[in-house]
């Protein structure tokens, strides 16, 4: 099922074409989904234990979306059933300090799953094609270099043992408004907002130019990008759910056999 959102390598990706409130796929309605979502939080946490206790590989997960997209939520609804000791996010902001003084990927490296983790990119790498290139940080002769230097990078990292599995979720401008409003009134959420939104949001056609050709570019064999649906919350947990359970069944982590013999019984 997880075929339905994934970006096929050398495919052109039309994101005014991909409807950012679709429900495809889903078992039903809002409630019958949510429903469905126990299950698959437990199934994702059968297969966690089995890949920590395996500590031959290890899965990382690739978190991007506009301001409001729902990265947080994300995290916090999908991967509210596992281990918190075998998961490990990482947030990434605008380099600074030592991360000024290195290659653009340096930081990222520091920081991907070891054998037996789940890591999560909160935000990535993608950032230097994307903030970098509409914000114009860098010059073109800067930012296009880097998806074949991203592209390298992953299939080291796949090479290693590390599954690779990149979400977009994919709102549009309406729901992004919607939910930078409530921000501004609710003061729990309030503390999210950054004027930088605003000006982030006025560039809307820019990053989406920025995003299709990013999708395009590095959507691989080995780390494939999938663009969710994410107007709808429950939608958005339920689909990134079906595809981590997936790609973790396709890693098949097993528990290990015990390298002595064991006791009969314990005195």
């Amino acid at each position: 099922m997880a075929e339905r959102w994934r970006v096929r390598p050398g495919a052109k990706v039309d994101l005014d074409g991909i409807d950012p409130a679709s429900t495809a796929g889903a078992p039903g309605g809002r409630d019958t989904t949510l429903a469905a979502l126990p299950a698959l939080q437990k199934e994702m946490a059968g297969l966690q234990d089995r890949l920590a206790a395996e500590r031959r590989q290890s899965l990382l997960v690739v978190l991007q979306a506009l301001d409001a997209g729902g990265k947080d939520g994300t995290i916090h609804h999908v991967f509210s059933g596992v281990n918190p000791q075998g998961v490990r996010v990482a947030s990434f902001k605008v380099p600074v300090g030592p991360e000024l003084e290195h290659d653009f990927l340096w930081r990222i490296h520091r920081v991907t799953p070891g054998r037996g983790e789940i890591g999560i990119f909160n935000r990535s790498h993608y950032e230097d094609v994307l903030a970098a290139r509409v914000r114009g940080l860098v010059p073109e002769k800067v930012w296009r270099p880097r998806y074949e230097l991203i592209n390298g990078f992953e299939a080291v990292l796949h090479h290693g043992g590390t599954t690779i599995v990149k979400l977009f979720l994919h709102i549009s401008k309406e729901e992004q408004r919607r939910r930078l409003e409530e921000r501004l009134r609710d003061p729990s959420k309030r503390w999210k907002f950054r004027p930088e939104d605003l000006l982030d949001r006025a560039r809307w056609t820019e990053y989406q130019v920025a995003y299709r050709e990013a999708l395009e570019k590095t959507s691989t064999r080995i780390a494939p990008w999938y663009v969710i649906p994410a107007d709808h919350k429950w939608y958005r947990n339920w689909v990134v759910s079906r595809i981590l359970v997936e790609t973790l069944k396709e890693m098949d982590p097993r528990y290990p056999r015990p390298v002595e013999a064991l006791p009969a019984t314990i005195e």
